[in-house]
C-alpha cells in the first residue's frame, strides 16, 4: 500500500517537473531526471518487496 502511494506521488512529481514555463525552460531536464531516478529506485524496491 505504501509503495503504491509513493509511486503515484513520484509520477505526479515527475510530470510536474517537466519544463513547461518560460522561467524553467533554461533548467533543461535535470529536475525530471532526478525525480525519474528516485521513481526508478522506489519502483525496484517495491518490486523486490522491500517497501
Amino acid at each position: 500500500m505504501l509503495g503504491t502511494i509513493l509511486i503515484v506521488l513520484l509520477i505526479l512529481a515527475l510530470i510536474g517537473a517537466l519544463p513547461n514555463w518560460p522561467h524553467s525552460r533554461e533548467w533543461g531536464y535535470y529536475p525530471t531526471g532526478g525525480i525519474g531516478l528516485i521513481l526508478l529506485i522506489v519502483l525496484i524496491l517495491v518490486l523486490l518487496g522491500r517497501i
